[in-house]
């Protein structure tokens, strides 16, 4: 299977540096056009299905980028960002005051990000690929597109890298509508052939 990850388009909320986690924020002007634009390059990739995050700014991003798609859209809860709990539509500026032990965890030291009510960053890596292995068992040897968020990206490529969580936010960025992709074979087998619009060759 060869699977497409498409980080959604630039959000209000990004644009105001909020924590977004599961909460709705929406697609700025900017992030429509980033949208657009990725659609018009992967115009002519003949995918054979479509997967998304069922938050809004992700399927916003799904209308924006796939304007010609004509079957369903199967749109998942465990494609969702991290759940991040009270921390969600708070100013980063104000969590970092208030928080700055959790705060420089989650931006520097991953591995030991543990809020209460929110997820680690270890069970959404679990989440994402509990779910890419769902789809393989769908669509093995098809051409898949998944529009999804950051974090979970990131989580999924860390694994195929070997990557230990403290190394998260390695770059590449994984910038807004950012396009990875991963082909998936059975047993686990992964190789990443793009990394954030860029040619993977390590």
């Amino acid at each position: 299977m060869e699977l497409h990850l498409i980080r959604h388009g630039q959000t209000n909320w990004n644009e105001e540096r909020r924590a977004q986690g599961q909460s709705d924020s929406v697609l700025t002007e900017l992030g429509i056009k980033q949208a657009k634009a990725l659609g018009i390059r992967i115009s002519a990739v003949p995918f054979d299905a479509l997967y998304c995050s069922s938050s809004k700014r992700t399927r916003q991003t799904v209308a924006h980028a796939f304007p010609a798609w004509k079957k369903p859209v199967t749109y998942l809860d465990s494609l969702r960002e991290i759940k991040m709990g009270k921390w969600e539509g708070r100013l980063y500026a104000e969590l970092e005051s208030e928080s700055p032990e959790s705060f420089k965890h989650f931006w520097h030291e991953p591995h030991k990000f543990d809020v209460p009510g929110a997820e680690t960053f270890f069970q959404l890596q679990s989440r994402a690929l509990a779910a890419i292995r769902d789809i393989y068992s769908q669509h093995a040897g098809q051409l898949i597109a998944l529009v999804s968020h950051g974090a979970l990206i990131k989580t999924v490529l860390a694994h195929i890298e070997g990557r230990h969580m403290a190394q998260l936010w390695t770059p590449p960025q994984m910038h807004n509508c950012a396009h990875s992709i991963v082909c998936v074979g059975a047993d686990d087998d992964y190789r990443i052939l793009q990394y954030a619009d860029q040619p993977y060759d390590q």
